[in-house]
Formats: structure tokens, C-alpha cells, sequence
């Protein structure tokens, strides 16, 4: 259904925070994303749910509907969880009636502490967290994309959660309780372990006339430099280097 072809992501030109990830996504399966902290889960899940693009590679074959839960809700809405849900509906295509009983179902079986027309940043984290649910199950997703899906969630709401997820097709998420995000997926996907980690470029300088701008600048204004730095960003440091009259004696891979 959905495939990612060595995928690659970096703001800037800052560091890569994924690198050659390639998978893909049946109908049916639901996918566990493992790994540290930092190894690009979060971004893994935007680029899925297509609020980000990668910085190469490609996507193809996702769906048109798409229901995506980010790590980070916006919970300070001065919007009640009726109102806030029944809007969403509407920018997905359902008239407002459909989209206030779809609201309503929602709440009502994730159990809303609080009141529908509460304000929702009156609402505590996991009742927040209920919403942020509801909202990606407005219209009947293809795809369930979900990060951090029960954080907050009292233990009645996580049963229920489950149970849902026990009802759409093809879901990814992650999560930080491996035993209860493993209890829910049919198979997982490990970042930072079993993915193609960026080679390494170890790179021999020299300055040719003693007036080089040092790159980095922790060089100083030595004769010979060792600079060890990502693969991805050879090309560009060399580019650099050569800007700024360092003469490059040798560029090693490992």
C-alpha cells in the first residue's frame, strides 16, 4: 500500500536525522516503530502521515485518508471538544450534523471527562489527549498514523483505545511502553538499529598559504587538519574547503 524508497530527512543543513530508510506498509498491518530517543521516530511518523516531505527519497501509495495523532497536541484551544471536532469534520467534507454526532460518538466512548463544550485547554492532559484521538477518527481513516497515542490515557481509556485499533486496517504508531505498543502490532520497525546508518567521510587537509578560514572552526590555522564528518555532507564540505584555500590530500569512506 505504502512505500518508502531510502528515505532521508534534515532541516538545513543541520544533521541527518533519518538516512536510507526503506519499508513499507500492507493493508492490515499494524506497525510498531521502535528505537531511542532521537533516532527519528517522530519525524518518521510526519513524513507517513505527509505533514512533512523527506529531504530525498519518495513516498508513494499513501492513501487519501489519512488520520494522524502528532507527539505534541495542541491543547491550548479556546475551542470546546465539540466545537473543535465539529469543525474538523466539516474541513473533511461532512455536513455539520454528521460531523457533531461523529464528535459526540467519540467522546462519548473514549469517556470525556470534563464536558463536551468545555474549552479544551481547561481539559487535563489525557482528556486532551481524547480528543486529539477523536479527531483523527472523524472520517473513517486507510491509514492510522499515531505517535505517542496513549500518553495520559487512565487505564479504562487505554482498553477502549485498543479496542479501536482492533477496528481500523492499517495503522503505525509509536510509543514508549514497548509491552503495550507490542501488544497491538502485527509486526515492528526499529530506527537506529536494524536501518543503513550515513557512511562517515574522513577527510586529510592542508593549508596551502596559511590564510585558509578554518572549516570547522575549531581547525585553528594548522598546517594539516583530520576532519571526520557525515557522509551526506561530504560534498559540501569539501566545496567549503576548497572555497576557502585548504587543499584536500585525501577523502576516506568507512
Amino acid at each position: 500500500m505504502l512505500a518508502l524508497q531510502n528515505i532521508g530527512k534534515r532541516y538545513g543543513h543541520g544533521r541527518w536525522i533519518l538516512s536510507g530508510v526503506t519499508f513499507s506498509i500492507e493493508p492490515g498491518d499494524h506497525v510498531y516503530v521502535a528505537g531511542p530517543n532521537g533516532s527519528g521516530k517522530s519525524t518518521l511518523l510526519r513524513l507517513i502521515a505527509g505533514v512533512s516531505r523527506p529531504s530525498r527519497g519518495r513516498i508513494t501509495g499513501r492513501p487519501a485518508i489519512v488520520g494522524y495523532v502528532p507527539d505534541r497536541f495542541p491543547a491550548d484551544g479556546a475551542m470546546s471538544s465539540l466545537a473543535y471536532l465539529t469543525h474538523v469534520g466539516r474541513i473533511r467534507g461532512l455536513a455539520t450534523g454528521v460531523a457533531r454526532l461523529r464528535a459526540g460518538h467519540w467522546l462519548e466512548r473514549l469517556e470525556l471527562a470534563g464536558g463536551v463544550r468545555t474549552p479544551i485547554r481547561a481539559l487535563s492532559k489525557g482528556n486532551a489527549q481524547k480528543v486529539a484521538l477523536s479527531q483523527a477518527l472523524m472520517v473513517r481513516p486507510e491509514l492510522l498514523v499515531l505517535d505517542e497515542p496513549w500518553s495520559g490515557l487512565d487505564a479504562a481509556a487505554h482498553r477502549v483505545f485498543e479496542e479501536i485499533l482492533g477496528e481500523v486496517d492499517t495503522v503505525i504508531f509509536t510509543d514508549h511502553r514497548a509491552s503495550t505498543a507490542r501488544r497491538n502490532a502485527t509486526r515492528s520497525l526499529t530506527l537506529g538499529d536494524g536501518l543503513p546508518a550515513p557512511s562517515v567521510a574522513h577527510i586529510v587537509v592542508t593549508n596551502r598559504y596559511g590564510t585558509a578560514r578554518p572549516v570547522p572552526p575549531h581547525v585553528g590555522q594548522t598546517k594539516t587538519a583530520h576532519l571526520k564528518v557525515p557522509g551526506d555532507e561530504c560534498d559540501e564540505v569539501l566545496h567549503r574547503l576548497l572555497s576557502n584555500n585548504w587543499s584536500i590530500e585525501e577523502v576516506r569512506r568507512s
